[in-house]
């Protein structure tokens, strides 16, 4: 159960203009609305002045941090084009059971989604419903067996990094879905970084958004900054 009620003045803006919304969204709000009728982020958002909402990106109902929203179509429709054509840039804090024995690398590997367990899976073989999923990942610092890792995302498969983490026996603390014996915590990941072309001024923008460093395991890595 969430401790907040959230209305459209108290969901944290990062930065609004005609175009665009720029949120901090909170932990333990759903992308979209549920076919059980449970509201998504978009509908925390609206009043008089945001009536055209459209969602460009999602994130987990337990991961929060910086989200895109369009305001109007115009703009939707030029930012799904960047997000197609790898132009929309997204990166992740997250804090990993296990500490990857490099301190920088990419994983690639082929994921099959099981929409009916709401699961990802890493797969040996290419066949219907299997994607490609690549990340490149940076090991910023290591604490008591845990290590805080910088995640650059190069596709957006559903969990992904979540999965890839898991399946290298490094599950993401607090993520018991994919195998974290840590039940300290919520999943330990945040939205960090999104950058993408304006669509009005086509100028190149950036946005970012820190985890609560009071919080376990944040906590555990002394130097993060609130927003």
């Amino acid at each position: 159960m969430q401790n907040t009620i959230y209305t459209p003045e108290n969901i944290p803006v990062i930065f609004e203009d005609k175009d665009i919304l720029v949120i901090k969204k909170p932990v333990g709000i759903l992308s979209e609305d549920s076919q059980k009728g449970e509201k998504g982020i978009l509908s925390y958002l609206e009043n008089d002045e945001r009536k055209t909402l459209h969602l460009l990106h999602r994130l987990d109902r337990e991961v929060g941090g910086v989200m895109v929203i369009a305001k109007n179509k115009k703009s939707a429709s030029f930012l799904s084009t960047e997000i197609a054509n790898g132009g929309f840039k997204k990166e992740y804090l997250a804090v990993t059971d296990g500490i990857p024995q490099e301190d920088n690398g990419v994983f690639e590997d082929l994921l099959f989604k099981d929409s009916k367990k709401n699961r990802s899976y890493v797969v040996k073989r290419e066949r219907k419903g299997v994607k490609k999923a690549s990340l490149e990942y940076e090991v910023l610092k290591k604490e008591q067996g845990k290590a805080l890792v910088k995640v650059l995302l190069h596709t957006g498969r559903t969990h992904q990094i979540r999965v890839q983490f898991s399946s290298r026996k490094m599950p993401l603390t607090g993520d018991g879905h994919y195998g974290s014996g840590d039940r300290g915590c919520k999943i330990a990941l945040h939205s960090h970084r999104v950058s993408f072309l304006h669509p009005q001024t086509k100028k190149a923008v950036a946005f970012e958004s820190m985890p609560d460093a009071k919080n376990y395991p944040w906590s555990l890595f002394g130097g993060l900054k609130n927003d």
